[in-house]
């Protein structure tokens, strides 16, 4: 049922038009910070919308029946990297403040969801080992320009953890890299070992 679901055309321009709007809020969230980036570090400030965008180019990639590898690796690298990273930083904010806006929710249920997805169309993907190490290479050097640069999100109520947020982020991006060899190449060649 959910192969199925995650195939049926309809569906899957339904999810592809859901995210060009998320991309699309995504990065007006980043505005006032980008207003303030220096441009040689602007392609590495807004994460989470620039995973969703590469989730966004693989489903349209997907409906016309062709792969993107690489922008697979990216997509389900970044979608759980920045998913699980957005859910923490809200959730943690409530801790730390002891209130969450009704956008911190949102954000919660939005940046759950973006994680969940890219690792659902983990089958579908052609990924390769040379595009999880430069997706790789990609994830970890934006965590340098996040957390060496100082780049990374503007949360001010988590300004004083942020030694701590970008030790986590770094242990979040291999994991996230992990999983994505996990599923995408590991369990594969698994499948292929039984056949």
């Amino acid at each position: 049922m959910l192969r199925y679901l995650l195939t049926f055309k309809p569906f899957v321009l339904l999810l592809l038009i859901v995210n060009i709007l998320g991309t699309i809020y995504g990065y007006w969230w980043y505005k006032s910070q980008l207003e303030i980036t220096p441009t040689i570090f602007i392609p590495f400030v807004p994460d989470s919308p620039t995973a969703s965008l590469f989730f966004c180019i693989f489903l349209f990639f997907f409906l016309i029946k062709k792969s993107v590898p690489l922008i697979e690796a990216l997509a389900i690298i970044t979608l759980f990297k920045y998913g699980i990273w957005a859910v923490v930083m809200n959730i943690l904010t409530l801790i730390v403040t002891g209130y969450l806006p009704w956008q911190g929710y949102m954000l919660i249920a939005s940046h759950g969801a973006m994680a969940i997805q890219g690792l659902l169309y983990a089958p579908y993907y052609k990924i390769k080992v040379i595009h999880i190490v430069i997706a790789g290479i990609w994830t970890l050097h934006n965590d340098i320009i996040d957390y060496v640069f100082g780049m990374m999100p503007i949360y001010s109520k988590l300004s004083d953890f942020s030694q701590e947020i970008g030790y986590f982020t770094f242990w979040l991006s291999l994991l996230s890299i992990g999983i994505a060899y996990f599923l995408t190449i590991h369990l594969k060649r698994k499948r292929a070992n039984h056949l």
